[in-house]
């Protein structure tokens, strides 16, 4: 039992828009008796799976073996002298999924690090130590310079040839350049350098390194959900003298202590959705539940923040069930009702609704509502205006609305265009907006303001989402053909697509 782990959904891939056309019969009296549509594979997670899911990983027993290992650990980060190894020890801990059980242990090992950076010998020459100590401070907020690489420089701006040959350092190069900001044109150097030699000597890079350089590749470390990295590196360190027996025993089991919890969160939202009823009364969209759970995981994936996850997934599956009315669904006359209706935020205005809008959108209303109780209940705060104003639902609705006619008008816009529309359309600020008043924190006044004022957060957070979505769909959707990303990925190709995603994450 010790030495096990488990991942409910390991081995599951998830499938989206795999369609076949048929007809579907609407509540009579709603519609036009018959409409042309889209049917999605119905959902493999569905209640009873769900239900059926099961951990030994909760109760006293579990909480005990891991105390005593978390005290162990905190022995180790405080009699750990070597920078080198207090950075690797830290790196470890936060990869394994472990770092907020020892926040303010490795706080105060970052303060000590950090303190002595002008007695910095240990890091002379030594690339991949470098890289290291620049990647977690900056990781953790402390101001470090991309002038610390200078050093590994030859003819400028361009890096020494010989780093080439070391495997190590150049990966931890190529994941500290993914922290960059935007102007620091050392890193941004660094990324293009590492890239090119990382791909180019990947045959001759011996087996132990190899995976986290594929993965690195594939998705820099600065970019992953900490869930599924904590789950990959296990694996991939397992076996292996580079990471303490005692960490990895204590991953393994905070991580099913975790995963019992996430499973316990699931299945109070299959619940919830089997309440609603809303995955048979609209047949015609998708059923994706598990699927915006474990989207809600990648934002929220501390145990204690089961109501950030519970209320991110409702918020999701809505997202996906609108979607899917103002993609394939309904006509452009229904449509400018329904983004009306988004804008007045007023149940009143439902009886000019066809029956399946209704039923949506009186659900939605209901549950949002809801959670406005509850924060109001809690801090004294009225958040359905930050809901309903500038960059949420009133501006997500719209954005569709723009969308809709694109495509059932033939209308081609400009790359700009589209992609001015498609940050609003990414459902990013609704989520962002969203999570900010579910998770657990107190909610100022100062916060507030920020929250109106900092529009480039939100931006470029949706645009990160806008492009990740358009880089994973817009191949089927341009099958399809009938949403307005099946345009951007006319517009541009995959490795465009992938710079511009790069170029976001700086900002």
């Amino acid at each position: 039992m010790h030495g096990t782990y488990s991942l409910w959904f390991q081995n599951n891939k998830f499938k989206e828009k795999n369609t076949m056309e048929l007809t579907v019969a609407i509540k009579p009296g709603s519609l036009d008796s018959k409409r042309k549509n889209y049917q999605y594979k119905p959902t493999i997670w569905d209640c009873n799976f769900i239900e059926s899911l099961k951990s030994n990983y909760m109760g006293e027993t579990c909480s005990s073996r891991r105390q005593k290992m978390q005290e162990r650990v905190r022995v180790m980060l405080k009699e750990t002298p070597e920078k080198l190894t207090s950075l690797e020890l830290i790196d470890d801990l936060e990869r394994l999924g472990l770092g907020y059980l020892f926040e303010e242990e490795i706080k105060q090992s970052l303060v000590g690090i950090y303190g002595n950076i002008a007695n910095d010998m240990w890091m002379k020459d030594n690339l991949y130590a470098t890289a290291l100590h620049f990647r977690v401070l900056r990781q953790h907020g402390y101001q470090v310079s991309q002038e610390n690489f200078v050093g590994f420089i030859g003819v400028e701006p361009y890096f020494k040839e010989s780093l080439q040959e070391d495997v190590k350092g150049m990966l931890s190069l190529y994941e500290a350049a993914h922290v960059a900001l935007e102007g620091e044109h050392i890193l941004m150097e660094a990324k293009e350098f590492t890239r090119k030699h990382l791909k180019g000597h990947r045959r001759n890079i011996e087996p132990s390194i190899v995976k986290q350089v594929n993965r690195s590749l594939e998705v820099p470390l600065h970019w992953r959900m900490q869930k599924s990295e904590s789950r990959w590196y296990i694996d991939a360190v397992e076996g292996e003298r580079t990471v303490n027996p005692v960490l990895l025993e204590l991953a393994k089991l905070e991580f099913n202590m975790v995963q019992a919890t996430l499973q316990k969160d699931l299945k109070n939202m299959s619940r919830w959705w089997r309440n609603i009823g809303l995955g048979t009364e609209l047949s015609f969209a998708r059923d994706r539940l598990a699927e915006s759970f474990l989207a809600s995981v990648g934002i929220a994936h501390l145990p204690q923040d089961s109501r950030c996850r519970e209320w991110l997934t409702k918020v999701m599956n809505f997202v996906l069930i609108v979607d899917d009315i103002y993609d394939i669904f309904a006509s452009v006359d229904e449509l400018e009702l329904f983004s009306n209706a988004f804008e007045r935020w007023d149940s009143n205005q439902l009886h000019k609704l066809p029956y399946y809008m209704q039923i949506c959108f009186l659900a939605l209303f209901n549950t949002i509502n809801e959670m406005a109780y509850v924060i109001l209940k809690e801090q004294g705060c009225d958040f359905l205006p930050y809901m309903k104003n500038r960059y949420d639902l009133h501006d997500f609705g719209a954005s569709m609305l723009v969308e809709a006619k694109w495509c059932k008008t033939g209308y081609t816009p400009s790359l700009q265009e589209y992609l001015d529309n498609g940050w609003l359309s990414s459902s990013g600020s609704v989520i962002l907006v969203h999570a900010f008043f579910a998770i657990n924190q107190n909610i100022t006044i100062d916060a507030l303001e920020n929250l109106e004022s900092d529009k480039e957060l939100l931006y470029y957070s949706s645009m990160i989402l806008r492009l990740c979505n358009d880089l994973a769909t817009s191949s089927a959707e341009l099958k399809r053909g009938d949403t307005s990303s099946s345009i951007f990925h006319t517009c541009t190709n995959q490795m465009h697509l992938r710079k511009k995603l790069e170029n976001t994450f700086e900002f």
